[in-house]
């Protein structure tokens, strides 16, 4: 039997189709220039961002999930190329409120009659969002935020992931084998975080969770969630008000320290992501208020992160590899994380992160920062075959939206020297100088041992050489059979020599003898066609470069 979300998951996938269908024509005539014909175009910067703006365009006309859907996209640069993440970096999730007469019925079917539920209740939301809307009402004497699902957002969504999930064979044509991989995670992700973000019950869980873990710092603070007034679809919590943390001449008049307060956003950032596992994952200032003492107040735990206890590891050397400059120390954290391959060219990421770091770095050599050496390595990260763990991306997107708001407090904020002083009080900048002395200590062991056993070893060779005795074994790696070629080239030399010889003695012995010297010249003719053409062909011995100093050039000055 059809359900009433596949006939509405059909009539959307029409509508997708629809606004799309300028993007995929697009694509197709990149593979080929006249569609059916033609070899593939090339795709300049400025057309990407002309097509990026289109996506942003259909992505706000299909609605609430699409819009979801491009912030999540915003965050993988292992997915879009750094035009389009640009472009959707700027997609706000602001969009119109619902009816009240659509909020009250959720309200009423999940908390009875709205008289007996609240004291009183302001009918004209807060805040809009495109999954739910937040009101003010009174509870028991206190003023409340609620926070109420969008009516009928599910049966939405539900459809609009069936069209997703319908649409993922069509895109992987456009794209590598490396990204379909993400593509595919990334689909299974965004399933996953926007069911989670609709149940209010998790949020809760969450709220409660991250007050637990900074129930002894007094320089954030964090609404405290009513659970007899909220549900799967209604969340009722404390009532914060405060000043918006973008709002800089508002702070000023508070006589608060700009300064102070990003020193403790970070450090809050930090403490999630690195010890505590949990982190609020929607840090733009429209989810960050100032109290009058300068306490920060966070909102919309709908959208958080995970990290398990290996990636917290991993971000912890990755901050410390960059704090201290060293570009084998991230490579290698990067590929310990999944990140980078293990085959991948170090010489050639090796350039790119020298030259991020280069370029993000002032005359101190702690003044450059974290964005924007992510900015710079993610614009390459389009470039390769990466996969982006799903939470490591949420990492990533948080670590550069606070770092944002942070600089627009203080222009001058230092997020190196911060992250780094916070680990060195953590303790994890001497664990991380322990674990290098260990292996220091490890590795002058295996020397001395190596002092007492390579001498007898280089006496019994010495003894085999002067006995005439010595064997060696070689092994030669060629994967492009340069080997084989120049083996077959020396073979048709040698037959080309032989059968030149035999050809010159049987004239020589019977120049009128036509049918003899047909037989030795025809195959000696016909060895030296292989060998000229062995010469003329270079497959398998010629390289065109992935990457060049002079590409990133190009590329950054596009």
């Amino acid at each position: 039997m059809v359900t009433l979300v596949t006939l509405r998951a059909y009539w959307r996938f029409l509508v997708v189709v629809y606004q799309f269908f300028p993007l995929i024509v697009a694509y197709t005539r990149d593979k080929r220039k006249f569609v059916l014909f033609g070899g593939s175009r090339r795709v300049t910067s400025e057309m990407r961002i002309k097509r990026a703006e289109v996506l942003l365009e259909s992505l706000l006309t299909l609605g609430p999930t699409f819009i979801k859907l491009g912030q999540l996209l915003s965050t993988r640069p292992d997915v879009l190329p750094p035009e389009y993440i640009d472009v959707l970096g700027s997609l706000q999730d602001d969009v119109p409120p619902a009816p009240w007469s659509e909020s009250k019925e959720v309200i009423e079917e999940e908390l009875g009659p709205l008289e007996q539920a609240f004291d009183s209740f302001d009918t004209d939301p807060i805040s809009g969002a495109s999954l739910g809307q937040v009101y003010v009402a009174e509870y028991e004497g206190e003023k409340v935020a609620v926070k109420v699902r969008r009516p009928g957002i599910e049966a939405l969504v539900e459809a609009d992931l069936r069209v997703i999930n319908w649409s993922l064979p069509l895109l992987m044509r456009f794209i590598g084998q490396a990204r379909s991989f993400s593509l595919e995670n990334l689909a299974d992700e965004f399933a996953k975080t926007i069911r989670e973000e609709m149940d209010y019950d998790e949020e809760a869980a969450t709220l409660e969770q991250i007050q637990a873990n900074f129930e002894d710092d007094d320089t954030l603070v964090i609404p405290e969630p009513i659970h007899e007034r909220s549900d799967d679809r209604v969340l009722t919590m404390e009532y914060l008000p405060g000043t918006k943390i973008n709002n800089l001449a508002a702070l000023d008049e508070l006589g608060i320290d700009r300064t102070e307060l990003a020193t403790n956003l970070q450090r809050t950032y930090l403490q999630m992501i690195v010890e505590d596992g949990v982190f609020h994952a929607d840090p733009h200032p429209g989810n960050l208020s100032v109290t009058d003492d300068g306490r920060i107040i966070f909102y919309d735990f709908g959208m958080h992160g995970e990290v398990d206890p290996f990636i917290q590891e991993k971000i912890v050397e990755f901050y410390i590899a960059v704090a201290n400059q060293d570009v084998d120390g991230i490579l290698d954290t990067l590929i310990e994380m999944g990140t980078l391959s293990p085959n991948v060219d170090r010489q050639v990421m090796g350039d790119v992160m020298e030259l991020a770091i280069a370029d993000a770095r002032g005359d101190d050599i702690e003044q450059y920062r974290v964005n924007q050496i992510l900015e710079q390595v993610e614009s390459t990260i389009y470039e390769f075959p990466l996969r982006l763990p799903r939470n490591l991306a949420l990492v990533l997107r948080v670590a550069g939206v606070v770092e944002g708001v942070c600089v627009t407090l203080d222009p001058d904020f230092d997020f190196i020297a911060v992250a780094t002083e916070y680990l060195t009080e953590q303790g994890y900048r001497e664990e991380s100088i322990q674990k290098v002395l260990e292996g220091v200590g490890q590795q002058g062991q295996k020397t001395a041992q190596s002092l007492f056993r390579v001498p007898p070893k280089l006496e019994r060779v010495l003894d085999r050489a002067d006995r005439d005795n010595l064997t060696f074994n070689v092994r030669l790696e060629d994967n492009k059979g340069v080997l084989d070629k120049l083996a077959k080239r020396l073979i048709y030399g040698i037959f080309l020599s032989f059968g030149f010889v035999a050809t010159v003695i049987v004239y020589s012995l019977d120049p009128q003898n036509l049918i003899a010297v047909g037989a030795a010249g025809v195959p000696t003719a016909f060895v030296a066609i292989l060998l000229w053409r062995s010469f003329r062909s270079r497959k398998g011995i010629k390289a065109t470069p992935q990457f060049t100093r002079q590409n990133l050039r190009q590329r950054r000055e596009e």
